[in-house]
């Protein structure tokens, strides 16, 4: 029931995704360049032939592989039970969605449609990136608070009185 529930909001992120750069391919492409916020935000076309921050360039197909392979040992993850809790279930969202939606660009059009320009951050990025970038980040979060919980309260420690009253021998 959870990884159905994950699908299906990674599979929403995914039409966010893919609605949006539809919009930037058919209003700014090949050479659009629209500010949204002045001296802050612009909406610019960018044809990504590379990964983050545009390095490797052209390896679509290396992409894709390393793609599908993170999207199955995410949901081996899933099912297995190993890792669990709202915040790496999120995390697993934001991750598969954000990849989906970049692979479909990369294997449909042989690139990523980048957009999103911030005048504090030079790369041009897009949703599915945010999406990428934010899941991993929740997901170190994750897994922090993963080992805190299970070190915090060794098993063999009695609990402790309510009463604050001490009952020693």
């Amino acid at each position: 029931m959870v990884l159905a529930i994950i699908l299906a909001v990674a599979a929403g992120l995914v039409g966010i995704d893919q609605l949006i750069k539809y919009f930037i391919v058919e209003n700014l492409a090949p050479d659009g360049h629209v500010s949204v916020i002045d001296h802050v935000l612009s909406l610019v076309y960018v044809e990504n032939r590379g990964v983050a921050f545009g390095m490797f360039q052209n390896h679509v197909w290396l992409f894709a592989v390393i793609t599908l392979l993170l999207m199955g040992a995410m949901i081996w993850l899933i099912l297995s039970k190993r890792i669990t809790g709202k915040l790496f279930y999120v995390s697993c969202m934001l991750i598969m969605g954000g990849g989906i939606g970049n692979l479909i660009d990369r294997m449909f059009r042989g690139f990523v449609v980048d957009y999103l320009s911030l005048s504090f951050f030079p790369p041009v990025c897009n949703f599915a990136d945010y999406c990428v970038t934010i899941g991993a980040v929740l997901l170190v979060a994750a897994l922090l608070q993963g080992d805190r919980k299970a070190k915090s309260v060794p098993a063999d420690v009695p609990a402790a009185d309510t009463d604050g009253e001490s009952h020693g021998t």
